[in-house]
């Protein structure tokens, strides 16, 4: 017998989701004021930035940002063609490849990072104080364990 979610479960479900979207939307929708692209392009700039030597493998870009391969792949098209990443073969794995942050997408990043945070904070901050913020932290970090 399938055990079903009980109200407050339900409850909490969907104030779950309605929170998450409205939050990334208005994150979203503060980065394209400001002229900037789409939240991912930060994510994966970030991931590379923060790897050593600035690069990452594909299959490990997916997994830091939970990207499908093929939505990665037309991504890296395009930040590519922007001139914010490079692409290099892997040295250890003929088939394989090295996705490699430029200058230019480490300033981008950096450049996103000011507005990303404001949005952060105006979204979120303004609305917890710190405590209550470390609380849904740890709850919600029951949920991904």
């Amino acid at each position: 017998m399938t055990r079903k979610p009980s109200d407050p479960v339900v409850r909490a479900w969907t104030r779950l989701v309605r929170a998450q979207q409205y939050v990334l939307g208005a994150v979203e929708g503060d980065l394209k004021a400001a002229g900037y692209p789409p939240l991912v392009w930060y994510d994966v700039l970030l991931e590379l930035t923060r790897a050593p030597q600035g690069r990452l493998r594909p299959f490990e870009i997916e997994k830091e940002t939970l990207l499908t391969q093929y939505n990665l792949s037309r991504l890296l098209d395009r930040l590519e063609k922007q001139g914010l990443v490079a692409r290099a073969p892997c040295e250890a794995d003929g088939r394989g490849q090295w996705v490699i942050v430029t200058k230019a997408g480490r300033a981008l990043q950096a450049l996103m990072w000011d507005v990303y945070a404001q949005a952060i904070q105006r979204h979120v901050g303004d609305k917890l104080d710190d405590k209550s913020a470390q609380s849904l932290g740890e709850w919600l970090g029951r949920l991904t364990e």
